[in-house]
């Protein structure tokens, strides 16, 4: 049983059922069947699923559990799961595991592994481009801002391929993951909210908390990945032992501290929404407590 000090862990037992169905639902089904069956091995693999549950939560606080709030959610997803099919491509991190299963291009090839990525943010468009119940303007909106995320995406994993861990500074670093790992965050809450009907003064909070919140689950990903249990990840340690991260630029003490910082900051700007955020408050103990 899930304890009363741990509501962002009750919203999604609740919520979990319905993003999950709806995530199988939404699927792209395009032909041969084999770029069918890559496409659903990608999303429905076993995961965490915490951005679109930010997305759905975002959508709570604004006022509204709706369809499209949930079609926010699920295209958030759908890109999220792209970047994770490209990240793991012997281009990028050429990475073997994801999830606890072998990644997709080792199933399935490298070229299939791209096709996937490809059908899957087409189709989060699309989804967000038809939300139903929204207005144009809504549906307008929420295109902007997932395309914006992804070109930032795409932006932090160029500049962390190109850059030289041993010339990189934290700023550098902190700009790099602020596109690479912030802006799906930044999309998840926002996308949610506006998709719930909020209201600008909630959306800027809400900015600045999914801002803080996305560059502290990138550091504990760096520590995760420096010191974590391979076992409970999923995953194996030392993908990005080429690259400069948080942890070793800083070292782990010091990347701890800085989570918790980041962490403060995100509590504090959900403040004025007051016992509306707890869910998203509760965040901060997610992140910290990470383990995968």
């Amino acid at each position: 049983m899930v304890s009363a000090e741990k509501p962002f862990d009750r919203f999604a037992d609740r919520a979990r059922p319905e993003l999950e169905a709806e995530l199988a639902r939404s699927l792209p089904q395009p032909s041969p069947e084999s770029l069918a069956r890559a496409v659903s091995d990608a999303v429905l693999s076993p995961g965490k699923r915490l951005r679109p549950m930010v997305a759905l939560a975002a959508g709570e606080l604004a006022g509204s559990a709706g369809p499209s709030v949930m079609a926010a959610a699920v295209a958030t997803e759908f890109v999220h799961a792209a970047s994770l099919v490209l990240d793991d491509l012997p281009s990028m991190d050429n990475a073997r595991r994801r999830r606890g299963r072998p990644a997709l291009h080792v199933v399935h090839g490298a070229a299939t592994a791209e096709l996937v990525s490809v059908c899957l943010i087409a189709r989060a468009f699309e989804i967000v481009g038809g939300s139903p119940g929204a207005s144009a303007a809504t549906r307008s909106r929420l295109v902007r801002e997932l395309a914006q995320a992804v070109e930032a995406c795409c932006g932090g994993q160029a500049a962390d391929l190109a850059a030289d861990p041993s010339r990189l500074r934290l700023e550098d670093l902190e700009s790099i993951h602020a596109g690479k790992t912030g802006a799906l965050f930044v999309a998840a809450v926002r996308g949610g909210a506006i998709a719930g009907g909020a209201r600008e003064p909630e959306l800027e909070a809400l900015s600045r908390f999914a801002r803080n919140l996305g560059l502290a689950f990138q550091i504990t990903d760096d520590l995760l990945d420096l010191e974590g249990d391979e076992t409970l990840m999923g995953k194996d340690r030392g993908r990005d032992a080429h690259r400069a991260n948080f942890a070793r630029l800083l070292g782990s003490g010091a990347a701890r501290g800085l989570v918790d910082e980041l962490l403060a900051a995100a509590a504090e700007a959900l403040s004025p929404l007051g016992r509306r955020a707890r869910v998203l408050a509760d965040l901060g103990r997610v992140v910290r407590e990470r383990r995968s």
